[in-house]
């Protein structure tokens, strides 16, 4: 499928203000990158919000482990779509080993880079040793990066958080260990793992770590609207941002950033609609089996909703809804309904507060 001449303009118009950038040996449309999350970032997910803007995508974090058992399930989960370009595949665990076998069967499905999850609060993950776990002893992670790095060809990348806890805070360390590792760039969360997604990221903190660090940093944490996106693309001493939440009710947030005013929507109910249905294509592309269609696309469905009038009338279809094609219709007559209604949200409000992203 293939945008509207009306939606394409609008895309390509904000399209031609971006600035591509180059983070050590890896290229970006922009330095605004979509940040990995779990059971989201997905290749339909992944290949729409790049359409959309975002100037790299990363995968949802897959499970070393799994990969080393040859799981099905994990296996698809390292398809790349053909379309995307910017794209690194984001791999967890604790044992080099495997992480370096991971690393290296991973490699073969074509992404630009291959990331170590370090900033996952789950406790499933860190309780095995990994996730923000391996923030705990910066000493141990030098030969777990060599060994993971040796395996491949392609650049190897770490997504951390700021540490462990408030008595713990070492990102600083932690990017000095992947500079002489030979990490191509850390990406950092700004919040401690104690913290999960409670309270705000601490962008002072932050900032400071671009001072000593000869790395590309990137920055990610509550940047969940386009205003507070752009102010702080615009005074940022980091590379590059990472949206993660924000883009999840708001698709277009990367486009919406570089307007002259981030705070006029210019995407309206129609425009939904039409991503709507490319994700649908995008997914019956992807997944054969009807129910998990279905649950794919109604998150996604849902949170597009968010904001807009009625959309928990409209959530509450959707989620009692068991038949995909009166999903699809039920969506277009709401989207369309819509005209250029526009969206309130409190992002004060907290949301998707035990993710992994």
């Amino acid at each position: 499928m293939s945008y509207s001449e009306g939606l394409t303009a609008k895309i390509n118009s904000l399209k031609s203000r971006f600035e591509p950038i180059k983070l050590g040996r890896i290229d970006f449309a922009s330095p605004l990158l979509l940040a990995p999350m779990a059971s989201i970032c997905n290749y339909p997910y992944r290949l729409l919000l790049e359409e959309l803007g975002a100037g790299g995508t990363v995968s949802e974090l897959i499970s070393a482990h799994a990969i080393h058992h040859g799981n099905e399930r994990t296996m698809k989960m390292l398809r790349l779509h053909e379309k995307e370009k910017n794209v690194g595949i984001q791999l967890f665990g604790e044992n080099a080993d495997l992480m370096a076998e991971a690393a290296k069967i991973s490699q073969d499905f074509g992404p630009k880079f291959i990331d170590i999850n370090m900033g996952c609060p789950v406790r499933k993950v860190v309780t095995k040793g990994g996730g923000s776990a391996l923030l705990k002893d910066p000493a141990a992670l030098g030969p777990y990066l060599r060994k993971i790095k040796s395996a491949i060809s392609i650049p190897l990348t770490i997504k951390i958080r700021m540490g462990w806890d408030a008595d713990g805070i070492n990102a600083d360390e932690i990017i000095h260990v992947a500079e002489e590792e030979g990490i191509e760039f850390v990406a950092i969360h700004g919040r401690t793992r104690a913290q999960q997604y409670t309270g705000s990221a601490n962008w002072e903190y932050l900032e400071s770590l671009v001072e000593n660090s000869k790395l590309p940093l990137i920055g990610n944490g509550d940047l969940h609207n386009p205003v507070k996106t752009k102010n702080r693309l615009e005074k940022t001493k980091m590379d590059a941002l990472m949206i993660a939440r924000g883009a999840i009710r708001n698709p277009f947030i990367f486009l919406e950033t570089y307007q002259d005013d981030p705070s006029a929507q210019m995407f309206g109910g129609s425009d939904y609609l039409e991503i709507i249905q490319r994700l649908y294509d995008l997914v019956c592309e992807a997944f054969d089996q009807e129910r998990v269609r279905m649950i794919q696309l109604r998150k996604f469905i849902v949170w597009f909703a968010a904001g807009f009038p009625n959309a928990s009338k409209f959530r509450n279809f959707a989620f009692t809804n068991q038949d995909l094609d009166e999903l699809m219709n039920t969506s277009r007559e709401y989207f369309l309904s819509l005209e250029q209604r526009s969206k309130s949200i409190d992002f004060d409000q907290v949301f998707m507060n035990s993710g992994h992203g």
